[in-house]
């Protein structure tokens, strides 16, 4: 591999205008693609495979035009201070905004607050519920806007009005945050490289490949149904590994050029070596991102596909564009360890260059292997201790910061009805097999209200054809809580005594049951998506370092990493440390998707930095240094490229803290402190201890393996040969 790069690197570097052309044509198909495409929709979200999607199916069946998965709203309004909802002027205002509700193209019904109950026992706080007719994916922005100006018209009457449910959540904007990573990264990469130019190209290139990646997802997104969502991850993914890799081609360009070489032969070498590398850190990175479809959620699936593409046109742009542009650049990218003119080169040096940090950490780790993977390693299991308490579960409005207004909602709903209120079960009762479906009903209505957390339960109400009903189910616990978790396991749990009497099948649905599956699904996915991404990983990088103890390090370290990543979020997102430095304002379960996002996304990232840094000390040692002495030498040329990939990505991350939105705060939160851990603590300090503990038996690989495995050459052994057969013609010649 390393050679057919080698002669790829170099044909870039010579046919320079010919590739940035392909490229340059490339972003403008893809844009005007984009651009020309039909507008596309949220896509559609389904759980296959979970009760509360199969009941949402049974009721569009039984139910026809009910939209049993609409989206809902509730208007809640609160009566100044001395008066009640009840009153002449108040009830006016309400009727009024019930009758503006109710016009929207969208909206399938919108209930009365008077009629169907809705006031509180004090009387001073009530709610319309409106329900839509498409999910709250799907609706359309005017709905939205729609029902905020009904809310306003009735706050300047003098209520105090707030909008809760699912109606309100628009997919959330990280276009600042991008621009914020960025700016870091520009900063670090213009440290990292000493040289404006140097640094623009990773940016360049990363911009460039995320620019195709996404704009292609925008002109497919119709056709696939992939929605406005999909493209987020492939962004952000996108953005990370497209700098990271361009970041190890004009790293290894400018270490080529310090050895005396020219720079199309230079380009050549830094694709076939650190080229090498990219296309095996693309492909965990890949592996990873296509294996969140085992877990079975179509939108998570299309996500993950999306932004493995993104990452395929990373690599390529980093094999190709990379050293098309350093053919541009010329002697404007300077060979390692000069500097720009405009950032202080060209001085004469006062001092003999002393060696570099990642040489001198590195000596020092060879020197206490034992003490440094020690501390390592207890460091990250203290880390890891919160882990054994964690709670999943789903955001809901209870999560959202008090300044919103579903927080506010959440908030007057269980002032003036119970906490539970919130998170009302719909349980259907599918009856078509029974003789006696009115008697089923109502055991299942009997039933339920016999079991513990159960505040009220409503009358059931059929269907026209009498064969299936709803019955509504208001816990005394709010919807997060694991009390609810319980009363829905309690009350599937009911409906097989009840079909055995009846044969009537109970099925609990609603967004909190929905929440609950959701959680499940994705918890009993985890599992085997870590053996799926971590296996064929394994058998990746036996291919790469020809070895099974680098490999079996690697992953093990990796694990620990997310461990003690995921304890450091439950400490504060739901035991509550340092949750005000953080801006936490509402402890709770830890959402859902968290632990799997991390797997897949950290997996990769970690993977990268892996490769990288150990490819760099394998190249040495096969080039006959001592194991000790390959590490040093390994950290010497990676060290620093490694440290700015991360802090890069660190940075990025940490913008995602800021968020007002819980979720987007913890999925920041957690990527940013799994990347600190991985790259300073394993990948810096676990994996060079553990290498210099086992010497040469880290390189073992059994004779049969070593004849069976293909020799992918990302040391660029090949390269070498080639060098060798080159001074001996010299030598014959001068001979």
């Amino acid at each position: 591999m390393a050679t057919f790069l080698y002669k790829l690197g170099r044909l870039a570097f010579r046919r320079r205008h010919f590739v940035a052309l392909i490229w340059v044509a490339l972003l403008t198909l893809a844009g005007v693609g984009a651009a020309s495409a039909p507008a596309a929709g949220n896509t559609s979200f389904s759980i296959p495979g979970t009760e509360a999607q199969k009941a949402f199916d049974l009721l569009e069946q039984r139910f026809p035009g009910a939209s049993a998965d609409g989206a809902t709203a509730r208007v809640v309004f609160k009566a100044p201070a001395g008066e009640k909802m009840t009153d002449a002027g108040n009830k006016a205002t309400v009727n009024k905004t019930v009758k503006e509700l109710a016009g929207g193209s969208e909206v399938a019904s919108v209930a009365d607050p008077y009629t169907g109950h809705a006031v509180s026992k004090d009387g001073t706080i009530a709610y319309a519920s409106v329900k839509y007719k498409v999910s709250g994916m799907e609706l359309e922005d005017s709905s939205r806007t729609a029902l905020k100006d009904a809310a306003d018209d009735a706050r300047k009457a003098g209520l105090t009005v707030e909008i809760g449910g699912d109606a309100l959540n628009a997919a959330p904007e990280t276009g600042a945050t991008e621009i914020i990573g960025i700016a870091i990264a520009a900063v670090v990469l213009v440290i990292t490289f000493g040289s404006l130019l140097a640094a623009g190209l990773p940016l360049l290139t990363a911009i460039i490949g995320v620019g195709i990646g996404v704009s292609t997802v925008t002109a497919l997104a119709s056709a696939l149904d992939l929605g406005t969502t999909t493209s987020t991850l492939a962004s952000m993914i996108g953005l990370a590994v497209g700098i990271d890799y361009a970041l190890f081609i004009v790293s290894r360009y400018r270490a080529e050029l310090a050895e005396g070489r020219t720079r199309e032969d230079a380009a050549g070498r830094a694709v076939g070596t650190a080229g090498s590398a990219v296309v095996f850190a693309g492909l965990t990175v890949v592996i990873a991102l296509v294996g969140l479809s085992v877990v079975n959620i179509p939108m998570l699936t299309k996500m993950g596909i999306a932004a493995a593409g993104t990452v395929v046109i990373a690599v390529l742009i980093a094999l190709t564009m990379i050293p098309a542009l350093l053919g541009y650049a010329g002697r404007r990218v300077k060979p390692a360890g000069e500097k720009s003119k405009l950032l202080g080169g060209g001085r004469a040096a006062k001092k003999p260059a002393r060696p570099n940090m990642g040489t001198r950490w590195a000596s020092f780790v060879v020197r206490r292997p034992v003490a440094v993977l020690l501390l390592g390693v207890v460091g990250l299991g203290a880390a890891a201790v919160p882990a054994a308490s964690l709670e999943l579960g789903l955001p809901d409005d209870g999560s959202q910061p008090v300044s919103t207004t579903q927080r506010r909602a959440y908030d007057l709903l269980s002032e003036g009805f119970g906490p539970g209120f919130n998170g009302p079960l719909m349980v259907v009762v599918d009856a078509k097999d029974s003789a006696r479906p009115k008697t089923a009903f109502t055991e299942v209505s009997d039933e339920i209200k016999g079991l513990k957390d159960v505040v009220t339960v409503t009358p059931p109400q059929p269907n026209k054809a009498g064969d299936t009903a709803t019955i509504t189910v208001v816990p005394n616990s709010k919807p997060s809580s694991t009390t609810t978790e319980d009363l829905v396991h309690a009350i599937r749990g009911a409906g097989d005594g009840i079909k055995a009497k009846t044969d009537a099948e109970i099925l609990v649905t609603g967004s909190t049951a929905m929440n609950i599956d959701v959680s499940q699904k994705l918890n009993d996915a985890l599992v085997p998506y870590l053996a799926l991404v971590v296996g064929l990983a394994f058998l990746l990088l036996i291919v790469v370092f020809r070895s099974i103890l680098v490999p079996l390090k690697a992953a093990l370290g990796f694990l620990l990493s997310v461990l003690a990543a995921l304890g450091a979020v439950v400490a504060v997102f739901q035991w509550g440390w340092l949750s005000g430095l953080m801006g936490v304002e509402q402890t709770g379960p830890v959402m859902s998707m968290m632990p799997i996002f991390m797997v897949g996304v950290v997996f990769g990232l970690a993977m990268d930095y892996e490769v990288f840094l150990v490819t760099r000390m394998r190249e040495a040692y096969v080039h006959g240094e001592k194991p000790t002495q390959a590490v040093v030498t390994g950290f010497r040329h990676g060290a620093r490229v490694v440290t700015a990939a991360a802090v890069i990505m660190i940075a990025v991350f940490s913008g995602f803290i800021g968020s007002s939105e819980s979720m987007i705060k913890m999925i920041g939160f957690g990527l940013a402190i799994a990347v600190f851990f991985d790259a300073f603590v394993v990948r810096m300090a676990i994996v060079p201890a553990v290498l210099a503990l086992l010497g040469r038996r880290a390189w073992w690989l059994p004779a049969w393996l070593d004849r069976a495995l293909p020799n992918v050459d990302v040391e660029g052994e090949g390269l070498r040969a080639k060098d060798a057969d080159a001074d001996e013609d010299r030598e014959l010649v001068h001979a």
